[in-house]
């Protein structure tokens, strides 16, 4: 079968001339033509003429391009291929075949006859043609025509292009590709951009990047705009025409319109592609052959070199592999350097050279292998010991023993120099440690310390640095004794020198340690006493200091210097404190030195004197301390007394004199605000009473009588300030009633202004605008109602007078806004719904005045398109009589309300209403005579639209029927007719019903319109006799399609067939031999398989047979003779394809027994060898348990051995026996068989040879037992 691709091109191009081939007129009436669409219809008629003029000129230059060849041309695309004669020529010419001979003659029946032999070879290279006849193109039908062409353009012209992307290697196919192929080679001109075959070619940019990509030398593209199109495009026609031959399909006023011809662009570009193809595909292919005999002859050479080079470099790693595996080494410094200098020189000089050797040998091999296999000729394979893998095995141990010998000598060299240094080193530095050791133990061993602190302590600073230097000196005799240890773990040879000078260095190490400890601790304790000294006399002089200020006789002159002064005492209370415990613990310190043992640093005598002193001066400091302390609190207590004695008189003078200046405000706030101040004062006499509280001080009797002086005034000051107090509350209540009371009235002489206004508007607007209003009104005077019953209470509580007076008009006005309030709402709602009614009474009317001008004027048309929009106008009428008839509603209840309310202007609005009323019944019955009228007239129309649609679509049906005749022998083609029929028919199935209910309808309309019967039936009657007509063509179609359909699946099945039974013979005859035995069962069980898939077409073949006896019983004529060849064929391929499934099952066999034979020859050579092996590694015992032990082990041996001698004679009989059966691989299986024979031979030999030194080494051993 074709592949996707071209069907699916096929069918496009078949849609596309389906489209050509149907009127243009034939679906216009289908719905209402307005004067638009007329427009657009004959727009669209002028627009594909002219796009089938341009198709026709550049098929027909198309055409004479390839009919050049032959010397044939034609001059009118539709006239000149009626005959058949040119397009059977053109059909030669494009597939490179012969069509049969056409018919000469000029008659039709001629001219069908040739265009049907040129159609039928489109149906065999599997063009798919549908609705296209031969009687088309003899009738020269323009648009099949054209399709025609378009079809054959896109088979052999654009079909074959195969564009593969460089990113995810998507194939794609047919325009498709030939688009990505433009876009590929125009990918580089910033200018271009190509995403149809329309209107990116306009400007002409697209056709000479093309020609500049592959023929630079032809056009100067830079020097191109894409404002001049007409040049660019005149330019590239005519340099493809005289330098490429390419024949000019166009014009340049072709492609600059506004819509060009894609299916024009589409078959000039595929010229370009098949010209810059065929170009680089004959600049390949002359390449090609002189290249095939270079190769063979370099190909032989670089064999010859590839084995030369590498029978060199395998002698020359087996030599440097047993130079460089000696591990002796010389036994001195200078001996290593040596060798390793040698072995160096080797890895950097010699060895390079080889392994660039090596793989310059890799790389010939590649090579050689690359450039057979590019010729298609047998791969090399080098001869045993030759590969690169062997190679590699070689190279492998080379590198082996070299990083062996490597590693070793730098080792030893790297153990040798160590040792060198490390003697060195340490006769350096037990050197150096036995100088500074004796130093130092000169210096730790003098105790000239000095008799005082400063002396003492430089002393002490003196030794911590001499024992820091001892410190950092301890990691470096540790330096000195690793040093001797290492020497002594590697072996050195003067070991006893080392270890003798090693000990020296601790010893005397350990005796300057020793006398810095004991040294450290004598100059600790004369430091400490020191010290102790030191602090004593510091103490002393303090204590003297301290006491002349104690004893000073300055109490203080007024309060603020007796608190410093005791400020400043505490301070030295705190100090004597301090001072006393570290006195103490000065004593306790220096007492310890006077019963130190052994060492002491000063005669006890004297440090008990000092410490007597210091405790004497102590304790008189504290005396004196105790009794200032008393002096100073005495008078800081008279002095406060006095202070705020005096203090308290001046504050209660000044506030009295406040209380008595102030009034009692005038207003809410001034009240307010003294109120606010009369509370701070308040505080403030609570704050003072509790000071004139306090007790006076025992010591100042003399100031009583000013004390109650100042308790008479206090008492004055609160009773005044609680009368003032009491004022204040009551001019607050009276201020903040008359405030609310102003605030009210106000309010109510405004509200009373709005609620009594004569203002009811001058229409609905006006009157909702003021009724808003007036209800923001109303809800504020029912707030204000809580507000006055709130003034109420607070008279009551307040008392009579004026207030009552204005308390009284308040709530008078307050009554008549609530009474006028109510009145003026109700008649602002009266007033609202009669300017409602109205407003809606006018629109209603004005609406009905104009729909009544509209229908007196209105005349019912006789075309059906008039008819429908006057129909469709009644429909938006409906939607506007139901919208007016609520409005009507709604003023018919408003009416109704204003009559039961008794409104003043009852009459008026009952008259109105009433002339409403009557203007919507005439409105009504006017719309239902229109309406009527309209709908008699409109289904009349429809009736006949219907008739001519329906007869219409039967003579189509007929039509279609007519070109629906089997005149080939293809299958695809029978089914293809048959899908049709088959589609017909239920097209027919769906006219049915249509065809009784235009009975029906014909029937009422004759009855219901008597004058116009004759033009209602006459149109059915024609209908009646078409369809009639139809059912008799289907049927006689249908009888001539049965038994050709039943022939052509009998050959597509027996094509299948065959096809099948080539691929499976090409399967059987597969000379593939395994290699080894997976790749052996692989290859059987691949076998089986295709036995499987064998036996599942036996019921195929057999089936085949038996519906070519089916078809010989058929009456009609066919052609038996061509099937029995085709049997005939059957049948010998079916007998050659199980015999050859047998011989390869053979094949296979025989492959798969030899590798089973192969896996037991290798385990029984791998017994051999490791037999041999063990035998080789025998060695003769020395005494009598030795000799008995390797006697068992021998033995055991021996067992083994004659256990698996069986299996081995085994594989050689199953070896000799496949020799005897001639198995294809006797050659091969005789040289394992004799190689394992003699290796099983040599095994046995060698297995004696043990035995006989066993016996030997017994029989020498016992006697010496004995």
């Amino acid at each position: 079968m074709a592949n996707a691709s071209p069907d699916l091109d096929n069918a496009e191009a078949q849609r596309q001339l389906n489209n050509n081939n149907r009127p243009i007129s034939s679906g216009l009436w289908d719905t209402e033509c307005t004067s638009s669409k007329l427009f657009e219809c004959s727009r669209i008629r002028a627009l594909a003429d002219e796009r089938d003029a341009v198709q026709k000129k550049t098929f027909t230059k198309w055409v004479n391009s390839h009919l050049s060849r032959v010397s044939c041309r034609i001059a009118d695309l539709y006239n000149d291929l009626r005959d058949g004669y040119m397009l059977t020529r053109l059909l030669e010419v494009l597939s490179g075949e012969l069509l049969p001979r056409p018919t000469r003659g000029r008659m039709r029946i001629h001219c069908l006859e040739n265009v049907d032999k040129a159609l039928q070879f489109l149906k065999e290279q599997r063009v798919h043609l549908e609705n296209v006849g031969s009687h088309d193109i003899v009738d020269g039908n323009h648009r099949l025509t054209l399709g025609l062409i378009w079809t054959i353009i896109l088979r052999f012209q654009i079909q074959v292009i195969k564009i593969e992307t460089e990113d995810n290697r998507e194939t794609r196919s047919a325009k498709d590709a030939l688009l990505l192929w433009c876009q590929m080679k125009t990918a580089g001109y910033s200018e271009v951009n190509i995403q149809n075959f329309t209107t990116c070619w306009r400007d002409g940019l697209a056709f000479n990047a093309l020609i500049h990509r592959h023929r630079p030398d032809l056009i100067e593209f830079n020097k191109l705009t894409r404002s001049n199109a007409t040049h660019n495009l005149q330019q590239a026609f005519n340099i493809a025409e005289q330098s490429l031959g390419l024949t000019k399909l166009l014009d340049p006023e072709d492609v600059n319109t506004e819509n060009p011809d894609e299916k024009s662009i589409i078959t000039y570009v595929v010229s370009y592609y098949h010209y810059f193809s065929k170009m680089k595909a004959l600049i390949v292919e002359g390449k090609r052959v002189g290249k095939v005999l270079e190769n063979c002859v370099e190909a032989e050479k670089i064999v010859n070199r590839y084995e030369g080079l590498a029978s060199d470099l395998l002698d020359w790693i087996e030599k440097t592999i047993a130079v460089i595996s000696n591990q002796k080494f010389a036994n001195s410094l200078t001996g290593v350097q040596q060798q390793l200098q040698a072995f160096t020189t080797y890895c950097t000089i010699e060895k390079p050279i080889k392994f660039q050797e090596k793989g310059n040998l890799e790389v010939l091999l590649f090579t050689i292998q690359s450039k057979l296999r590019a010729n298609n000729q047998k791969p090399y394979v080098p001869h045993d010991g030759k590969l690169i893998s062997d190679i590699n095995k070689a190279w492998e141990r080379l590198e082996k023993a070299e990083h062996e010998r490597g590693v070793a000598l730098r080792k030893e060299l790297i153990r040798q120099e160590k040792l060198e240094l490390l003697a060195q080193r340490f006769d350096h530095k037990t050197t150096m440690r036995q100088a500074w050791l004796n130093e130092n133990q000169r210096l730790v061993s003098q105790d000239n310390f000095g008799y005082d602190l400063p002396a003492v302590e430089a002393a002490m600073k003196k030794h911590e640095a001499i024992e820091a230097d001892i410190a950092s000196y301890e990691d470096r005799i540790g330096v000195v004794v690793e040093l001797a240890g290492e020497m002594e773990a590697e072996g050195y040879y003067d070991i006893r020198r080392i270890l003798a000078r090693k000990e020296n260095i601790l010893g005397q190490w350990g005796l300057l340690k020793e006398l810095v400890v004991g040294r450290k601790a004598r100059l600790e304790q004369n430091l400490a006493l020191q010290k102790t000294f030191q602090d004593m006399v510091y103490m002393i002089d303090w204590m003297e200091d301290t006491q002349a200020q104690l004893l000073s006789q300055d109490f203080g002159k007024h309060l603020l210097e007796v608190d410093d002064l005791l400020q400043t005492h505490s301070l030295q209370e705190a100090d004597i404190s301090v001072q006393a415990e570290r006195v103490e613990t000065l004593n306790s310190a220096a007492l310890k030195f006077t019963t130190l043992e052994g060492y002491q640093p000063c005669d006890p005598q004297v440090i008990c004197n000092r410490v007597n002193h210091v405790s004497t001066c102590l304790e008189e400091l504290k005396q004196l301390a105790d009794k200032r302390h008393e002096d100073l609190e005495e008078s800081r207590q008279l002095w406060a007394f006095f202070q705020e004695l005096e203090e308290s008189a001046v504050w209660i003078r000044e506030k009295s004199s406040i209380l008595g200046a102030q009034g009692y405000g005038k207003d809410v706030t001034s009240v307010l605000k003294l109120l606010q101040k009369h509370k701070t004062l308040a505080g403030e006499l609570l704050a003072h009473r509790s000071l004139l509280q306090v007790p006076p001080p025992r010591l100042c009797v003399c100031v009583c009588d000013h004390i109650l002086e100042v308790k008479a005034d206090w008492k004055n000051l609160e009773d005044q300030a609680a009368l003032r107090l009491h004022h204040l509350q009551e001019a607050l209540n009276a201020s903040q009633f008359s405030t609310e009371t102003d605030d009210l009235l106000a309010w109510l002489q405004d509200a009373y202004r709005l609620v009594s206004s004569e203002d009811f508007g001058h229409d609905e607007y006006s009157t909702r605008s003021l009724l808003k209003k007036h209800r923001d009104v109303s809800d504020a005077v029912d707030k204000h109602r809580s507000h006055v019953v709130a003034l109420r209470q607070h008279l009551g509580a307040l008392g009579g007078g004026c207030i009552q007076v204005r308390m009284g008009e308040a709530e008078q006005l307050y009554t008549e806004v609530v009474e006028v309030a109510v009145l003026r709402q109700q008649w602002l709602h009266d007033a609202l719904a009669v300017y409602r009614m109205f407003s809606e009474v006018n629109a209603c009317e004005l609406w009905i005045d104009e729909k009544e001008q509209w229908l007196d004027k209105m005349e019912v048309p006789e075309r059906l398109e008039d008819v429908e929009v006057v129909a469709h106008r009644f429909e938006s009428l409906d939607q506007e009589m139901n919208s007016l008839m609520g409005r009507i509603l709604d003023v018919n209840q408003i009416v109704q309300q204003l009559l039961d309310g008794g409104h003043p202007s009852s009459t008026e609005v009952r008259g109105c209403q009433d002339h409403l009323n009557s203007r919507w019944n005439q409105i009504v019955e006017l719309v239902e005579q229109r309406k009527d009228h309209l709908d008699s007239v409109l289904r009349l129309q429809n009736y006949l639209l219907e008739c001519t649609e329906i007869k219409s679509q039967i003579q189509d049906k007929r039509k279609a029927i007519d070109a629906t005749q089997y005149a080939g022998s293809d299958l695809g083609g029978v089914l293809a007719l048959q899908r049709r029929l088959s589609t017909m028919e239920g097209a027919l199935s769906v006219l049915e019903p249509k065809l009784m209910h235009l009975q029906e309808e014909a029937e009422h309309l004759a009855s219901a319109q008597p004058a116009r019967a004759m033009e209602v039936l006459v149109p059915f009657e024609g209908i009646s006799v078409e369809w009639e007509e139809l059912k008799r063509t289907l049927q006689g179609c249908e009888d001539s399609l049965m038994v050709a359909g039943r022939l052509q699946s009998f050959i597509q099945d027996l094509d299948s067939f065959l096809t099948w039974l080539v691929q499976t013979q090409t399967s059987a005859a597969s000379d593939q031999l395994p290699n080894t035995l997976e790749e052996a069962e692989k290859l059987i069980n691949k076998h089986a398989a295709l036995k499987e898939e064998i036996g599942r077409y036996e019921e195929d073949y057999e089936r085949l047979q038996a519906v070519n006896e089916l078809l010989e019983t058929e009456e009609a004529p066919l052609p038996h003779a061509a099937l029995q060849q085709w049997l005939q064929k059957l049948d010998v391929g079916w007998n050659k394809l199980l015999e050859m499934w047998e011989s390869r099952r053979e094949v296979l066999v025989q492959a798969h027994i030899f590798h089973l034979f192969l896996r037991d020859v290798k385990q029984a050579e791998s017994f051999l060898n490791n037999q041999e092996s063990a035998l080789a590694l025998v060695e003769v015992p020395t005494t009598v348990e030795t000799v008995e032990a390797a006697l068992r082990k021998h033995k055991d041996f021996t067992t083994t051995m004659e256990l698996n001698l069986h299996r081995i004679k085994a594989v050689i009989e199953a070896g000799e026996s496949l020799i005897s059966q001639n198995n294809i691989y006797s050659d091969r299986i005789r040289q394992r068989v004799d190689a394992l024979a003699s290796s099983l031979t040599d095994v046995s030999l060698i297995s004696e040879e043990p035995i006989r030194r066993l016996e030997r080494a017994q029989t020498s051993v016992l006697p010496n037992f004995r």
